[in-house]
């Protein structure tokens, strides 16, 4: 049943961050915070998505144009009153929904699919005017407490600022995310007054009143879920606890994750089973990693896709590629932009690729630099290869046809094609197209001069000599 809408507020200015960056646009796990609760909201079902904007309203649409194609809008709330006022923002693009309404916050980007779809069957089957989560902790502070009477239903939440010393030794804690009934709420909140501590609209005060009418229901969550991020300290601790959640997931589907602790897997990464991926392994972006491949330590890839059975071996740093089946790379590969490496080749130790297709079988084992090439099937680069490709003004393209050899310390200077089966000679510079099954060298002609070093070390001593005793 989709009759529920989520409020998100995002509008607050959060100078704890320190940072000229909205504090909802900080990346988790390679996704802006704000973007995992409206994530959460349209998995759970939720028809519409209001993003309540403020502080840096500008970037933040941006983003959300970007991120979200449907079922996401935004609601400006002009001044910072209060979450009340934020609450009133968000229904006044809403003016006819009769459903449930959930209140999520854009800096709690641990809150879940499952945390949403249980409050609000909680409301649901309840019949309140209002349902909330609750979380029993060690030390409260900074949070509302959740107060109750003496047959332990919820009478009211009240901020720490206005608690008495009794109200603050509660360990029963607001996280702050409630579902309420539409119509109700819009009276309510016509209702509130800045009356306490701060001079705001509280929107917890919209509790007491859901309690005064008919009720309010509660429902226990772990706090890990539903923490929030006020500075960059918080930030890292929620990025490590979303690290292990994905690590863990992909634990059980069937993927080793050798050490999750220093792994670091963005949100939206898939790892299919029978992938090993060893510490200290950055997975960015897009990056799509097939069955049983291997990705060694130190490995990090942005929106990279990985064939099935490849061995990426440690510190191979790739951008915008594709690794083919059974294709081996590194250690100390570097894979920059539009490289393709196709089923079983190969880039060693050293290699650097750049707009670069690799055939099948073909292997570059060796400190060679590949860029705007296109090499076919089968074939062997020596080590010390160098594609020059670049003339200070344009890119040109050096074409490798299927089985050719090229020997190690060549020069190849594009546009050059070498022909199918061709063998360059080790240490050659080419820059004419060399013909199917021709050999090209280009090497000047070696002269030993007999008894000529032992005349040059002389020579030397002599000159450093001579300026020792210069003053």
């Amino acid at each position: 049943m989709n009759d529920f809408v989520t409020i998100i507020l995002a509008a607050g200015q959060g100078t704890r961050m320190k940072s000229d960056l909205p504090k909802v646009l900080h990346p988790v796990a390679g996704v802006p915070m704000y973007a995992h609760v409206v994530q959460a909201a349209l998995s759970a079902g939720s028809s519409k998505v209001v993003l309540v904007v403020g502080h840096g309203r500008e970037a933040l649409e941006r983003d959300v144009r970007e991120r979200f194609a449907v079922g996401v809008e935004t609601a400006v709330q002009e001044q910072q009153l209060g979450t009340g006022d934020a609450v009133r923002a968000g229904l006044s693009v809403l003016p006819d929904f009769a459903g449930f309404v959930v209140v999520l916050y854009g800096d709690t980007p641990l809150v879940e699919e499952t945390l949403v779809k249980a409050l609000v069957a909680s409301a649901r089957s309840s019949g309140a005017s209002a349902a909330l989560l609750t979380s029993v902790v060690a030390d409260a502070s900074g949070y509302g407490r959740v107060l109750r009477d003496a047959s332990g239903r919820v009478v009211a939440i009240r901020e720490q600022k206005d608690a008495t010393p009794e109200e603050r030794a509660v360990r029963e804690m607001n996280p702050g995310i409630y579902a309420f009934k539409a119509p109700f709420l819009r009276g309510a909140l016509a209702g509130l007054s800045t009356d306490n501590a701060q001079g705001e609209l509280y929107l917890t005060d919209v509790i007491a009143e859901a309690a005064r009418i008919n009720s309010v229901a509660s429902l226990d969550w772990p706090f890990e879920d539903t923490q929030g991020v006020n500075d960059r300290a918080q930030l890292a601790g929620c990025e490590a606890l979303m690290r292990l959640r994905i690590a863990r997931e992909l634990a059980r589907s069937g993927v080793t994750v050798r050490d999750p602790a220093t792994t670091y897997i963005d949100f939206g990464v898939t790892v299919e089973p029978d992938v090993i991926l060893e510490p200290n392994v950055h997975l960015r972006g897009r990056t799509s990693i097939a069955r049983a491949a291997h990705v060694e330590t130190g490995c990090v890839l942005s929106d990279v896709s990985v064939g099935p059975g490849a061995h990426l071996k440690p510190y191979t740093v790739a951008s915008d590629s594709q690794i083919g089946e059974r294709a081996e790379t590194g250690p100390f590969a570097h894979l920059r932009p539009a490289s393709i490496m196709e089923s079983e080749s190969k880039v060693g130790n050293f290699v650097e690729m750049k707009k670069t297709r690799l055939g099948h079988g073909s292997k570059a084992s060796h400190l060679s630099y590949l860029g705007d090439g296109q090499i076919g099937r089968d074939v062997n680069i020596g080590a010390g290869t160098i594609f020059c490709n670049y003339d200070g003004v344009n890119k040109h393209v050096t074409t490798i046809e299927d089985g050719a050899f090229i020997g190690s310390d060549s020069q190849l200077i594009a546009p050059v094609r070498i022909g199918r089966g061709a063998y360059v000679g080790t240490g050659s510079t080419i820059n004419l197209d060399v013909p199917a099954d021709a050999l090209a060298l280009s090497r000047t002609r070696q002269v030993n001069k007999e008894g000529y070093a032992a005349r040059l070390r002389a020579r030397f001593k002599a000159l450093k000599e001579a300026q020792k005793k210069q003053p």
